[in-house]
């Protein structure tokens, strides 16, 4: 039998086509001017802080984005800012170094509507040991480590909701309650979605409660 030769596709609408691809290379940077931007008085001893946590978070964001040092992603904050028409001021390097060390970073998610539908599952992660490549062609040189991360994902939003890390050795099912713990607790789940290694009365009973 012959190997089918494969589809040919012919792109007719060019124009719209390469706006698309120009689309792509466009940046827009949103600033909410309600934003706090500066770090309130909280009435304690010694210097406070200039700078809020949700602006040290905004400019080691574009730092991590970008792929800048501390003191290029100050600049550039400087140049958005600017352009956005806003004269707040900007953390230095030195400001953004030490802030970072102990900063708790807060990541928003997006909200679906309705209940909350999650996606379960675990994969593994090699942290030593030879890559597969180098195992096939030389041997297995070391004993290889793994750990288990355990996922629980928005179907809606694609959004990661929980995350758990355990030794390789352990189950996934004695992870789901830990997991679903993670969810709020006025947060209404509508359905648990998993393989047959959650099929267990432990993971039932979880999801029920």
């Amino acid at each position: 039998m012959s190997k089918p030769s494969p589809a040919r596709y012919r792109t007719t609408n060019w124009s719209s086509y390469n706006d698309a691809l120009r689309r792509r290379g466009s940046l827009l940077v949103w600033f909410d001017r309600e934003m706090v931007w500066l770090a309130p008085r909280d009435g304690r001893h010694g210097r406070p802080p200039v700078f809020s946590n949700a602006a040290i978070q905004f400019c080691l964001s574009i730092k991590v984005l970008f792929r800048l040092p501390l003191r290029q992603a100050a600049g550039m904050v400087a140049s958005l800012l600017q352009m956005a028409g806003l004269d707040w001021p900007v953390p230095d390097y030195s400001t953004l170094c030490r802030r970072q060390k102990s900063l708790t970073v807060q990541i928003p998610y997006r909200r679906a509507e309705g209940p909350l539908n999650l996606l379960v599952d675990s994969t593994g992660i090699k942290f030593l040991g030879d890559g597969e490549w180098q195992a096939r062609k030389h041997g297995v040189q070391g004993r290889r480590q793994w750990r288990k991360v355990h996922l629980a994902m928005d179907t809606e939003t694609s959004d990661i909701r929980a995350v758990e890390f355990t030794p390789s050795r352990d189950g996934d099912s004695p992870i789901l309650p830990e997991l679903l713990d993670q969810i709020p607790a006025e947060e209404k789940i509508g359905t648990v979605t998993a393989d047959g290694a959650y099929d267990s009365r432990r993971c039932h009973t979880a999801i029920v409660e």
